[in-house]
């Protein structure tokens, strides 16, 4: 269950110490749209400030110091203007923080927020490809470490099931499915198999153990599934014409 005490002394704790300076506190990510897990999952807060420069933050300082403390992820500071302009290079983001959130103070700035879809396929492509990267560079450092291999593959499937969410909406196909609905739905859509990704969300959810598996082998068709779609995303980009004809 989520820690509403500790997120609730967090936002009078901002309240006091932002005063007339603090517009919103949202709630988003798997505690805002049921899927929380106290042992995987991350607080994701949203601050909404009218002045975001060093002189308005530093008041904010001891909070976010106290809230460090108790180890969940750092909150999210912007200023209005900032989430107005930035609403073409994080569609990503904020797509997801529009589409289920929670209100925890002021009002909800999402609700009129206008989010253009002109560049999400280029963001989802390069979201894709660093990630991809950076799952190769630390399934190399993890090698003969069935351990680190699995914390690596369990605490990676949100950012990527995000992603193939993503990539669904790219390709025409909106909506925000649960986790293994979205990747099935891709896997069928492209013609790959998805079954590295069902391996480690069984393994997640506690339907299944570690070891009814050869970490190895779920980490091979784990990483050629996200390779896959990524250089599908490639080729749908490839093929969209720039000038919309």
């Amino acid at each position: 269950m989520l820690p509403e005490n500790k997120i609730n002394e967090f936002v009078s704790r901002l309240r006091q110490a932002a005063g007339a300076n603090l517009r919103s506190v949202l709630l988003y990510g798997s505690g805002a749209a049921g899927t929380y897990d106290p042992k995987l999952s991350d607080i994701n807060l949203f601050c909404l400030l009218v002045d975001a420069s060093w002189p308005a933050l530093q008041p904010l300082a001891p909070v976010s110091e106290w809230w460090s403390k108790q180890k969940p992820r750092a909150p999210l500071f912007m200023s209005c203007e900032e989430l107005e302009r930035s609403t073409d290079v994080f569609s990503i983001e904020l797509l997801d923080i529009q589409s289920a959130h929670r209100v925890l103070f002021g009002d909800d700035p999402f609700t009129t927020l206008s989010i253009p879809m002109t560049l999400h396929r280029a963001q989802v492509e390069y979201e894709l490809r660093e990630k991809l990267i950076l799952l190769r560079h630390y399934l190399l450092l993890a090698a003969g470490k069935e351990k680190r291999i699995w914390d690596l593959l369990l605490r990676s499937v949100p950012a990527f099931s995000t992603l193939f969410r993503h990539a669904l909406i790219a390709a025409g196909k909106p909506g925000r499915p649960a986790r293994r609905e979205s990747i099935e739905k891709l896997a069928q859509h492209l013609g790959v198999d998805a079954s590295g990704f069902i391996d480690v969300l069984e393994v997640r959810e506690g339907k299944k153990s570690a070891k009814d598996f050869r970490v190895n082998d779920v980490a091979s068709r784990y990483l050629a599934l996200v390779a896959q779609v990524t250089a599908e995303v490639d080729r749908m980009l490839d093929s969209s014409d720039p000038l919309g004809r």
